[in-house]
C-alpha cells in the first residue's frame, strides 16, 4: 500500500492503514483481553496492553507508545511544554499516545516526553539518542492530526503513564 493510495489487495479495499492501526491501538488501550501468543512481539495489534515489551512478563500498562512517519519518510515531530512552562530544543518529541480518534481518520495524540534528549546541537533528530530512549512521561500537550498524512506507524512499547480515564 502506498501513501494516500487506495489499494485492492486480495480483494480487500483499503484507504489508510495508519488510521486503522491507530484505531486498533485506541481499542487495545481501552480494553483488556485474554492471553494470546503471537510470533511478532512488536506488532501494533498485539493484545492485551502490556504485552508489547515482553508477553512472558506482562506488566501494568495504559499506553502503547508509537511513532509516525510522514509521507516524505521523516519521523513526525511535535512540541510540548515542560512542567515549568519552558520550551527549548529538548521539548520536541516523536513519541505519542492516542487519546481519541474521530471523523473517520483524525486523532488527538498526547505528546510523550522521552527520558533522553533526542535533538542534537544542530536542531536535528539524534538517532543514536533515540535508540537509547527507554522511558516516557506524559505531558499535558495534545495535537490533533489527520492520519491520512502518514505512511507508517511503529509501536515502541507498552507503558504505564498513570493516565486517568
Amino acid at each position: 500500500m502506498g501513501c494516500g493510495k487506495r489499494d485492492d489487495v486480495g480483494g480487500i479495499r483499503t484507504d489508510n492503514c495508519v488510521c486503522e492501526v491507530v484505531r486498533a491501538i485506541k481499542d487495545i488501550q481501552d480494553a483488556a483481553v485474554a492471553d494470546d501468543c503471537l510470533d511478532c512481539t512488536t506488532s501494533c495489534f498485539l493484545e492485551p496492553l502490556g504485552d508489547l515489551n515482553s508477553p512472558a512478563m506482562r506488566r501494568r500498562a495504559d499506553t502503547r507508545v508509537f511513532t509516525l512517519t510522514n509521507k516524505n519518510g521523516e519521523l513526525f515531530k511535535a512540541l510540548f511544554k515542560q512542567k515549568d512552562g519552558q520550551c527549548d530544543a529538548n521539548c520536541v518529541t516523536i513519541y505519542f499516545r492516542v487519546e481519541e480518534i474521530f471523523d473517520n481518520c483524525c486523532a488527538t495524540l498526547r505528546a510523550l516526553r522521552p527520558n533522553k534528549d533526542i535533538i542534537n546541537d544542530y536542531g536535528k533528530l539524534d538517532y543514536g539518542a533515540i535508540c537509547h530512549v527507554d522511558e516516557w512521561f506524559r505531558t499535558n500537550n495534545c495535537i490533533t492530526v489527520d492520519l491520512n498524512c502518514f505512511c507508517a506507524i511503529q509501536c515502541i512499547a507498552d507503558v504505564d503513564l498513570d493516565i486517568c480515564e
